[in-house]
């Protein structure tokens, strides 16, 4: 497992966009009591989309509440659009796209099947602010 990096103070009191909205979808997961809640720091990984956010949901419909949730807030509070989603109707690993933050959402089984943390251990793992870690 990698060691978590700290987001700096600078970075918190004026996130770069994508951050913003990695932090805003982790922080929806953890209001709704979802678990296990990790950023990955993809940007020296990939060009393709800078954070991923995982975390994992108990049942289906509380995947799905914690998916529409982010996307009101994404959408609706951040002004940013969703470009897809995939694994809603079967609500194992529900996956949206904003672009530059993909956010997984997993029941148990599916998050240790997949594992993407293994598979992305080069990324950094961010360490959560305080206000979304003490929800957890």
């Amino acid at each position: 497992m990698t060691k978590n990096t700290p987001i700096t103070p600078a970075e918190l009191s004026d996130p770069p966009r994508s951050l913003q909205l990695a932090l805003a979808a982790a922080r929806v997961v953890a209001e709704n009591n979802g678990r296990e809640i990790v950023i990955l720091d993809m940007r020296e990984m990939t060009e393709i989309f800078d954070y991923f956010v995982l975390a994992t949901g108990t049942s289906r419909r509380q995947l799905h509440a914690i998916s529409e949730e982010i996307d009101h807030k994404l959408e609706d509070d951040l002004a940013d659009h969703r470009t897809g989603i995939e694994g809603y109707r079967e609500s194992r690993w529900i996956l949206l796209d904003y672009g530059t933050v993909v956010i997984h959402l997993f029941d148990p089984s599916m998050r240790d099947f997949y594992a993407l943390e293994d598979l992305w251990a080069g990324a950094k793992q961010l360490e959560l602010p305080e206000d979304i870690a003490r929800l957890q």
